[in-house]
């Protein structure tokens, strides 16, 4: 069974820059989440919230930072996890892109 969580999108503090620790900024989870299923599910809207309420207390410094630690509290709270596969987005902290970093983890 896998379980896509698109776009979970809110403001953060994340990032080196002097204004990135000040500012809020918008942040976009995407995540997939393998697992085998037998009478046993994992709650989505768990992980969203999760997700969500780590970033806003953590306000990493850096994206691969705030990456790792999601793998480890996510894996943690959820063990029935197979397979983790995690991107954080900053869409809007260069001109004309939108900038990632992903990782996939099997467990």
């Amino acid at each position: 069974m896998t379980i896509e969580i698109e776009d979970l999108t809110f403001k953060c503090i994340i990032g080196l820059l002097d204004f990135e620790r000040i500012t809020p900024q918008e942040v976009i989870v995407n995540l997939s989440i393998d697992y085998n299923y037998i009478n046993e599910f994992i709650n989505y809207a768990q992980v969203a919230q999760l997700i969500k309420k780590h970033l806003l207390e953590k306000k990493y410094e850096l994206l691969e930072n705030a990456l790792e630690n999601l793998f480890n509290i996510i894996s943690q709270a959820f063990p029935l996890i197979e397979k983790l596969h995690i991107k954080i987005t900053k869409p809007n902290i260069l001109p004309n892109c939108r900038v990632s970093v992903s990782n996939i983890k099997v467990y």
